[in-house]
């Protein structure tokens, strides 16, 4: 193994070199103008070097800890007479450059402790031997070094704005729109960049790396890379375990999934990370309601793939609005509209002692999730389609709070009715399938025949057809299915019949009925209608049907 000596840099070998990232696995070595990932185990110090021939050289040195504090120094000493190969270019062997690094002290230009990305520039530097010593006293962690001696031309790094901070433009219960200035490498040099977002409710990052630490890994162990990737054969024999792809079971390292991340007992970090190409602003959506989030923003060379921090920002969405509470009053039904993913609360409060509470529900278009609790105490949690009914055990001077979920697919609409007097029934009572069945075999060119289920108490049932066109499809049909629109929505021409029907055998609750007078070849949406002892009444399933063209 052989250090790279500075600045004497061949540009066509060394862009060889940064395909072949193989040729840089001697940890040892610091090679001119690539970034390298290296990995630190808690307690254990790691050196790296690199030689300057010339005087006057310039030097960058960029150290980014991933995620957890380091302590680096870089020094410098004489190189002997020599070692500097009288200007021929011939490095000097690994063992005795190493041996000429202990025996001597060198002259220290610049420490730091922290988790911060911190750089040593200098527009000329002496020629020597430099060392990066790194040190991490908190935990095992990875971190990415980055040297060159032409920081000028190299600029890998995304350029900051003179303004590196995150705006918050506009603030939702669940929205966050961010808006930022472009980074100069972007819209002066033209260089490919992309901005990427990182979101989440515990603190700031200085860098990607670390993001991507905290994604990938658990705060115990972090997955050792494999060979080939940031570490060669020699690093693993240089850890004290061998090379092989077993070695990281033997160290207890928690074995990486096929996706790269890694499998762990502790639950899931709460961290969302989205790149959205050159864009200036994101609204960030989704978020929960009074809640602190933290912003961070990484501009991300895409030739390059290395990145540089915004200034991070933070901000807590707003409160849900304060939610008004419906009073139920016993007995009476009470009409609710509830918005997509909305919310709505209502109270019931029995003037008199009470054995038993009965809540009726009728959702009238999609299912819609209902909650009772008795003075704070949960009772009840369903879901709710058709008409349901609840009996609760009652409590005197007991209070009742009811909250109403909205359905995902759209807003919910309901009637709901509470009562201490169980014989009070406002909704009719249905079969559990409220289809109407259409007989293929009895259509004819004026009538067509069907027949539903009722139930054991008996109802009224009013049945009503209308014309549509031959086009009317499912979707139209389901637009149609709020079951609390009752008959007197409908015109009169439309009705066909009411009359009365029950059975106390269940398996026989059975009518049917034909419908005449209609055009050949016609179609016909059929609804039926049961109507209960208070005048309320439920729509059974929309039945489309068409009479026959020709007889």
């Amino acid at each position: 193994s052989r250090p790279q000596k500075f600045p004497t840099r061949d540009e066509e070998l060394f862009q060889m070199q940064i395909r072949d990232k193989a040729f840089f696995h001697d940890t040892s070595v610091i090679p001119d103008g690539a970034e390298i990932s290296s990995y630190l185990f808690r307690d254990t110090p790691k050196r790296y070097f690199f030689v300057v021939e010339e005087d006057n050289t310039p030097l960058a040195v960029t150290v980014t800890p991933c995620d957890a504090p380091l302590e680096w120094k870089l020094s410098v000493q004489e190189l002997p007479e020599e070692a500097s190969g009288e200007g021929s270019g011939d490095p000097e062997p690994l063992e005795q450059q190493k041996q000429q690094i202990t025996s001597e002290e060198g002259t220290e230009l610049f420490s730091y402790k922290g988790n911060d990305v911190e750089y040593f520039v200098s527009s000329s530097s002496p020629s020597g031997l430099y060392q990066l010593d790194l040190l991490s006293t908190e935990k095992d962690t990875h971190f990415k070094v980055y040297a060159t001696t032409t920081p000028e031309s190299d600029q890998p790094y995304p350029e900051l704005p003179y303004d590196p901070r995150i705006d918050v433009t506009s603030l939702g219960r669940t929205t966050v729109t961010l808006a930022w200035k472009p980074s100069p490498t972007a819209s002066l040099l033209k260089q490919p960049i992309q901005y990427c977002i990182v979101i989440n409710k515990e603190h700031n990052f200085k860098s990607l790396c670390a993001v991507e630490a905290k994604l990938s890994s658990d705060d115990a162990f972090m997955t050792a890379p494999k060979p080939g990737l940031d570490f060669s054969p020699f690093d693993f024999a240089h850890f004290g375990f061998p090379a092989d792809s077993n070695s990281g079971k033997e160290r207890g390292f928690l074995k990486p999934s096929k996706f790269g991340r890694q499998t762990s007992s502790k639950p899931r970090v709460d961290l969302h990370r989205v790149c959205i190409g050159n864009k200036n602003i994101f609204t960030v959506s989704d978020l929960k309601p009074d809640t602190q989030y933290y912003f961070d923003m990484f501009a991300v060379n895409t030739n390059t793939n290395m990145s540089t921090a915004y200034v991070g920002t933070f901000a807590r969405t707003k409160e849900e609005a304060k939610q008004k509470t419906v009073e139920l009053k016993d007995g009476k039904v009470t009409d609710v509209f509830v918005k997509r993913k909305g919310a709505k609360f209502l109270r019931f409060a029995p003037v008199s002692s009470h054995q038993k509470v009965t809540f009726s529900v009728h959702s009238c278009l999609d299912a819609v999730q209902i909650q009772v609790r008795r003075d704070g105490k949960l009772l009840l949690s369903q879901s709710v389609e058709g008409v349901r009914q609840f009996q609760l055990r009652g409590k005197a001077k007991a209070k009742y709070l009811v909250r109403l979920k909205g359905s995902k697919k759209g807003a919910s609409m309901l009637k709901i009715l509470a009562t201490t007097r169980p014989n009070k029934q406002s909704f009719p009572s249905l079969p559990e399938d409220t289809r109407i069945k259409a007989f293929d075999k009895l259509r004819t060119c004026s009538s067509v025949t069907v027949a539903w289920l009722g139930t054991q108490e008996r109802n009224k049932f009013c049945i009503y057809k209308r014309e549509v066109d031959d086009n009317y499809n499912e979707e139209q049909k389901r637009r149609e299915q709020n079951q609390c629109l009752g008959p007197d929505t409908r015109k009169k021409s439309e009705k066909v019949l009411c009359k009365y029907f029950h059975s106390q055998n269940i398996q026989k609750a059975v009518t049917t009925e034909t419908i005449r007078g209609l055009q050949p070849g016609k179609s016909y949406l059929l609804d039926v209608y049961v109507i209960g002892h208070g005048g309320h009444s439920v729509k059974y399933q929309s039945k489309l049907v068409k009479t026959r063209k020709f007889c």
